[in-house]
């Protein structure tokens, strides 16, 4: 992974004290955000003072930014008696269908069963795309006619999820802008009709984003949250950002957890969020 960004804190400042004003800067091109990103300088200010050297505060970034990393979360489990629904959601290129369907080979190696959703019915190539996946992984993929709505998929979904006994039902949307209001209210339409099905559900909502965005994937986070309600995230294309600083942004402006991590095309290219081996790569 390309992480390690507080490692460049001793190269920029070797043989000088730290200038507080250009690690501002370095902090905010890692995608940490302004607020966590204030804390910190204040943090380190008191600590260090205003004369640091590089080496401290390295250290001490290491340790307090390990502090504001999301917890470990337990597995996704299956319910008792009625299948555990999760709904992706996200813009468009972000790798949402390519990692519901590694969500769903992950829950296969542990033991799982699944049912697909492919409601992503404006893009017919999403289908496809879910329904190779499917076979590949030979995980059964619902699917609709081409502009069908998609509550109605995530609601056959969700009675063939049921007839199986599968433990978990992966609904896929429709990519969208967070900005355009109808499309944002088709998520709260599947929401509802799921919903019908179980009052609990959807159980889990995963905002896919790309760690490459960086502020701009805390503000499609933001907007979503406050539209759809988010109970994690999944950051994809980690294996191409120096940056990585958006899992505690996310944590600490939104208190929304990273919980998945894609790191490649391949299907085991995507793993659980572990702070401890995240925090020793990316700091």
């Amino acid at each position: 992974m390309a992480f390690g960004f507080l490692r460049g804190i001793a190269e920029k400042f070797h043989g000088r004290p730290v200038d507080w004003d250009e690690l501002e800067a370095l902090l905010l091109q890692s995608d940490l955000g302004v607020k966590t990103t204030l804390r910190l300088l204040e943090e380190l200010r008191a600590s260090t003072g205003f004369s640091a050297k590089a080496d401290a505060v390295e250290r001490l970034a290491r340790e307090e930014i390990t502090k504001l990393l999301p917890p470990s979360l337990p597995p996704l489990l299956p319910l008792p008696g009625r299948p555990q629904v999760i709904l992706m959601v996200g813009v468009n290129g972000t790798g949402k269908t390519t990692s519901l369907a590694k969500l769903a080979a992950m829950l296969r190696r542990d033991g799982f069963s699944s049912v697909l959703a492919a409601g992503d019915t404006f893009r017919a190539a999403a289908v496809e795309q879910l329904v190779a996946w499917g076979d590949k992984l030979k995980i059964p993929v619902v699917r609709g006619a081409e502009q069908s709505d998609p509550a109605a998929v995530c609601h056959n979904a969700y009675d063939e999820a049921v007839r199986q006994k599968a433990d978990f039902l992966l609904c896929d949307t429709a990519g969208r802008l967070h900005t355009k209001h109808n499309l944002m209210q088709e998520l709260a339409k599947i929401k509802r009709v799921l919903g019908r099905r179980d009052a609990d559900s959807p159980h889990e909502i995963f905002i896919v984003l790309d760690a490459t965005t960086g502020s701009n994937a805390l503000e499609q986070a933001r907007q979503f949250k406050e539209t759809a309600g988010l109970t994690g995230a999944i950051l994809t294309k980690l294996d191409g950002s120096g940056r990585g600083g958006i899992v505690v942004a996310l944590q600490q402006e939104l208190e929304v957890p990273v919980r998945f991590i894609g790191t490649g095309e391949g299907e085991k290219d995507f793993s659980r969020f572990d702070p401890r081996t995240f925090a020793a790569e990316m700091l």
